[in-house]
């Protein structure tokens, strides 16, 4: 059976964004990172985060995928090159933020812009927004270029986050299922 890793962004994913609902349809095959840095992100904390979450989902299952958000793309990748020997079926990555624009969060520029896009041990997919106020459909490219994903432009989505009122985000589920099919 699967487990998913799920890796939000800033503070977390609310009660309304999907990657919540996932959880919530998931149960007990869904493991949510629990940095101590939420709010001030701290890159170490969130790569020892995803690290404790993936020990957790993989104890009682035969496979791993992670599901990133946002800045948890940052630390989803950044612990998959620390660990490219894991058993990671697969990176989902949504709307990853470009760390070299100017609405880049703040809060997280001290250790979060220092990261690079660099080959991944696992397949993954990258989804992107037209109108990602974080990253241009370009920049977002040349993420999944350089994790060697695929890329997926998902429309005019905004940052693919409960303010897309995306619901349950069907769309995304098959995207998902289709990176097992890879």
């Amino acid at each position: 059976m699967t487990a998913y890793v799920i890796v939000p962004g800033i503070d977390g994913s609310d009660d309304r964004h999907w990657q919540t609902l996932w959880e919530r349809q998931w149960g007990a095959s869904a493991v949510r990172i629990s940095p101590a840095s939420w709010s001030a992100p701290d890159l170490d904390d969130w790569v020892g985060a995803v690290q404790n979450a993936y020990d957790a989902a993989s104890r009682q299952n035969s496979g791993v995928v992670l599901v990133a958000h946002s800045l948890g793309c940052w630390a989803a990748s950044t612990w998959l090159l620390k660990n490219p020997s894991s058993q990671v079926g697969g990176a989902f990555l949504v709307a990853p933020p470009d760390p070299d624009a100017p609405a880049f969060p703040r809060q997280a520029a001290v250790t979060f812009t220092d990261v690079s896009a660099q080959p991944l041990p696992c397949p993954a997919l990258v989804v992107g927004s037209t109108n990602d106020p974080y990253c241009t459909p370009e920049v977002a490219t040349g993420f999944a270029t350089r994790w060697k994903a695929r890329f997926h432009l998902a429309g005019a989505c905004g940052h693919i986050n409960s303010a897309s009122n995306l619901g349950s985000w069907q769309h995304g589920r098959d995207l998902l299922d289709s990176l097992s099919q890879h």
